[in-house]
């Protein structure tokens, strides 16, 4: 087998056991300890395995769970969030969306428009730098450290109104916040005439895969007062969500199969 083979087999023989040990994993593959070392460093580094603690065993790691959530939820995730927007729409009466993050901007995927006494219409398909938007914060809070690096390598943030925060050390205190928080807001950091709230929605091992906020024509969402009283329903609609999705059963992966093939 040639590295990539015996990497891929290697997390396969991770997933199938539940864990295994350095010596474990260098009898399976034939090789030396410190090549499945290596093996497994690999693994680490981009997720599919973790080790519990210093000398013990390697565990499923936190990407294959978020590649059999988003298997289980795929088709289904629209399904269990579109009644819950609707919920908190009906609560609300804002301009309320579900957001994704692509790259550097969030797409948003799911929206509705905000009654008559809000006019913000629906935000459905379009695309906004993730750092200037209340979903693009609250997910970005919540990634790790090297896929924010891989995203912002240059650590550049552009301006896209005059509220927008451009120093990357200002941005990183917000993202702070906001991991403090659960949820983020922006006034009028995408368009001047837009404030916003959102809160992540996350996988049990703490990973975003999407968001839900409300926003509104200015002034409305910009006090401290106002924002609070709309915080308590949004973090109530995802905490709904991912009850929902860490609650449905995963689909069974074909191991035994791979593994008979690798």
């Amino acid at each position: 087998m040639n590295s990539a083979q015996m990497a891929l087999r290697a997390v396969l023989i991770v997933a199938q056991r539940g864990g295994v040990t350095l010596s474990e994993l260098a009898d399976e593959l034939q090789v030396a300890r410190s090549t499945a070392h290596r093996i497994l460093a690999n693994c680490v580094s981009v997720g599919c395995v973790r080790q519990q603690h210093a000398g013990g065993r390697y565990v499923v790691g936190p990407a294959l769970y978020e590649v059999a959530l988003r298997m289980a939820s795929a088709v289904a995730l629209n399904d269990v969030i579109t009644p819950i927007l609707r919920d908190l729409h009906a609560e609300l009466g804002y301009t309320t969306s579900h957001g994704v993050l692509e790259g550097r901007t969030v797409r948003f995927v799911l929206s509705l428009a905000g009654c008559d006494s809000q006019p913000l219409g629906s935000r459905m398909g379009q695309v906004r730098p993730a750092h200037s938007v209340a979903a693009g914060k609250a997910m970005l809070a919540f990634c790790s450290p090297r896929d924010l690096a891989e995203r912002y390598p240059g650590r550049h943030l552009a301006r896209v109104t005059e509220r927008t925060v451009t120093d990357w050390n200002g941005f990183a205190r917000q993202l702070d916040l906001v991991r403090t928080r659960g949820w983020a807001n922006s006034v009028g950091e995408s368009d001047l005439a837009v404030n916003e709230v959102s809160a992540p929605i996350l996988t049990l091992n703490g990973d975003p895969v999407g968001s839900l906020g409300v926003a509104a024509l200015s002034p409305r969402l910009s006090t401290r007062s106002e924002v609070l009283e709309t915080v308590g329903l949004i973090l109530d609609a995802t905490s709904r969500i991912q009850w929902t999705l860490r609650n449905s059963p995963l689909p069974q992966l074909p191991l035994g199969t791979a593994s008979d093939d690798a």
